[in-house]
């Protein structure tokens, strides 16, 4: 799987509904509302001084973490990696095996896939952030419940709010419709900027790279969405 895969070519039509979408809604939890088909959304789980730890702080919060089921399974939390004042923040949905085994998202396959992605950007792993909607892995890699989105929800926005990144990248079903409280399938949310949260930072939603490997037709319009990404970056979307 080599850096060749990212040339640009005309993009194909966009698919009425990407095998991504085909599974249930997910938890929708508290954070900035966007208007793109929503309905009520589901309360986050209150953590009461999360907002105001620091990372070491926040990390030992997310080690001893049993607010949800999640944790009876894991071998190990899987905090986040990379630049902690990094321009880009990337966002996925939640471990697999290999991550809960070596506490560090998006390696295996997939990982390798996002580093070649990056490197299509002239960026490395190492300066961006990268996160989960959950910290631990769900049973059988089996997309997170609406009630383990909400329990890591206080998580991630600290996560944010310490990060500080100038945009986020949404990776999959998962992640794009938790973070923008919606139901919309990931080919009608890819291709144009939203804003996330209070200081409205762009984001933009593509294709998770665990997809990419099962539906290869798709990275064209992954590359479209990456150089949305770096335009919207530099001011120009």
């Amino acid at each position: 799987m080599g850096i060749q895969a990212w040339v640009l070519r005309r993009a194909e039509p966009e698919p009425a509904a990407a095998a991504e979408s085909a599974q249930p809604g997910v938890a929708r939890p508290a954070s900035a509302r966007v208007q793109i088909g929503e309905t009520d959304r589901d309360a986050s789980v209150v953590q009461p001084g999360v907002a105001e730890l620091d990372w070491s702080g926040l990390e030992a919060r997310v080690a001893a973490c049993r607010l949800c089921s999640l944790h009876a399974t894991r071998t190990r939390t899987v905090f986040g990696s990379g630049a902690r004042d990094a321009d880009w923040m990337i966002i996925g949905e939640g471990p697999g095996a290999e991550e809960d085994r070596q506490g560090e998202p998006f390696v295996g396959p997939a990982g390798h896939l996002l580093n070649n992605m990056l490197r299509a950007l002239d960026l490395t792993r190492e300066a961006v952030y990268i996160a989960n909607i959950v910290k631990c892995r769900p049973p059988g890699n089996r997309d997170p419940q609406p009630e383990e989105a909400a329990a890591c929800r206080a998580y991630l926005e600290r996560q944010i709010a310490l990060v500080r990144p100038r945009l986020i990248l949404a990776v999959g079903r998962v992640a794009a419709q938790n973070l923008l409280e919606t139901t919309v399938p990931v080919g009608k949310l890819r291709g144009r900027v939203h804003r996330y949260g209070a200081a409205q930072r762009p984001l933009i939603v593509t294709y998770h790279p665990a997809y990419l490997l099962r539906s290869p037709e798709h990275k064209a319009q992954a590359w479209e969405d990456l150089q949305l990404a770096r335009g919207a970056l530099e001011g120009h979307p």
